[in-house]
């Protein structure tokens, strides 16, 4: 039986259940709104960046996979994901030349706008179709071709993950994974609060902050933990702001981005606590703050981990 998703019906509902145990080819699956189908299963995938990998590494794909990208660049490997990477060669520090994927002879590529790609850019869904190699878009950075509507949700990675699972014939095993995240949130989510504390992103950037608004994974994660963004308004995913808004809405928690370098969240907790504004905030006074990883706030399996402290950190026992 040939398992295919209706781009118009796939576009209701951001995580569709296989109808077939196993894929049957060719498949069809949403991507930022318009149809991506693959005729046979990957071979040759590339991962760009560490939150996809982890999803490829979730689903088994290594013996699938040619190269990773998008990683050394910015961070430190853990010793865990070097052994889940095993011999896999990375092709590219930052983001990949279309040169690079071109040598790899990839047949698919996973990646995002702002994550690999630019739009107009060398590398794009349509400069490496030509090549043979299929690009799947990750369904957050659909904001920047203006393909997401309702801002970000946790159905956001059940839907990437379910379609990985489609286009590698893993659909058990993406069900099984949606369903385990799925209870995970549910026990959080299910917890009743009285209050719902006021929190605040704080990626990088000195002048003027670099944080999550409405379209980034980070906002969906901060509500299901029972806490409230206050850049939610931004209407991008990942943007800036200005340090009298942020000050403005005195945060409770602050969650801090640690890239695991010289710029870390230590440094950024320093810079906090002598800045004119910010200083002055409930969530610096009280030195309320969440250090979680790069991989924890962009789209990926180590979201649902990250949402359990964030509820633990907002409301300690």
């Amino acid at each position: 039986m040939k398992w295919s998703v209706i781009p118009t019906l796939f576009l209701l509902l951001p995580m569709a259940t296989a109808n077939a145990t196993n894929t049957r080819y060719p498949v069809t699956v949403d991507n930022c709104g318009s149809p991506l189908t693959i005729e046979k299963r990957p071979t040759r995938a590339v991962f760009h960046d560490i939150n996809m990998t982890d999803m490829a590494f979730s689903l088994g794909l290594q013996k699938s996979m040619v190269g990773v990208t998008g990683i050394t660049g910015w961070y430190k490997m853990s010793p865990s994901f070097q052994q889940l990477l095993g011999n896999i060669p990375e092709l590219a520090p930052k983001y990949p030349s279309l040169e690079k994927l071109i040598a790899a002879q990839a047949d698919f590529f996973f990646a995002g706008w702002n994550y690999g790609m630019k739009v107009g850019g060398e590398v794009t869904p349509q400069t490496l179709k030509p090549y043979g190699v299929n690009t799947l878009v990750l369904s957050e950075s659909c904001i920047h071709t203006k393909k997401l509507k309702n801002g970000a949700s946790m159905e956001l990675l059940y839907g990437d993950i379910t379609k990985l699972g489609v286009i590698f014939d893993k659909q058990v095993e993406a069900e099984r994974l949606v369903k385990e995240w799925k209870t995970r949130i549910e026990k959080v989510t299910a917890k009743k609060h009285n209050t719902t504390p006021n929190v605040f992103l704080y990626d990088s950037g000195e002048d003027k902050p670099f944080t999550a608004g409405k379209y980034a994974m980070p906002n969906a994660m901060i509500e299901a933990a029972g806490g409230r963004n206050v850049t939610e308004d931004m209407q991008t995913s990942w943007a800036r702001t200005s340090w009298e808004n942020v000050a403005r809405a005195n945060p409770d928690v602050i969650i801090l981005l640690d890239y695991q370098s010289a710029s870390g969240a230590d440094s950024l907790k320093r810079f906090l606590e002598q800045h004119p504004l910010m200083k002055h905030t409930k969530a610096v006074t009280d030195e309320r703050y969440v250090k979680l990883r790069y991989e924890q706030l962009t789209p990926g399996p180590a979201n649902i981990g990250a949402i359990e402290k964030l509820s633990a950190a907002f409301f300690p026992q």
